[in-house]
């Protein structure tokens, strides 16, 4: 009955009510090619940060000589030191993915260890291993 309720809905609204579910499976990237991708990105930017730094740095040089106004040379001088801290940048960058590197291959070199024996035996050999660390419980 409900069914037919259902059907009788479905044509005068227009609709299909018919509920299809579909399983699909999402690969996500590897986190080795998002790291790699995101460092390649990171790195043109602040290459062309630098490069666009030392372009500014070019030209308020050459207005602070004309002009010899001491603003002119005090923005030179934050712009150089914003530039060289772009610079160290690029280093940094570089250190935190071979971090990185170092914490996946950490993780590559699991090891599993499997007990085998009975839960008093486990407990015993506890028990004598708190000893010697001079733990008595």
């Amino acid at each position: 009955m409900a069914k037919e309720i259902d059907q009788k809905l479905d044509n005068l609204l227009d609709i299909n009510s018919d509920i299809k579910q579909e399983t699909r499976l999402v690969k996500l990237p590897d986190r080795d090619k998002n790291i790699e991708s995101d460092y390649r990105y990171a790195r043109e930017n602040l290459y062309d940060l630098v490069e666009r730094g030392q372009d500014a740095i070019d030209g308020i040089l050459e207005l602070s000589k004309e002009t010899e106004h001491p603003r002119a040379y005090e923005v030179a001088g934050q712009l150089i030191k914003t530039v060289s801290e772009t610079a160290e940048k690029l280093i940094d960058i570089q250190k935190k993915l071979k971090d990185l590197e170092k914490e996946d291959s950490s993780v590559r070199t699991q090891h599993n260890h499997l007990y085998v024996g009975s839960t008093s035996e486990l407990q015993k050999f506890l028990k004598k291993e708190s000893k010697k660390d001079g733990n008595s419980t």
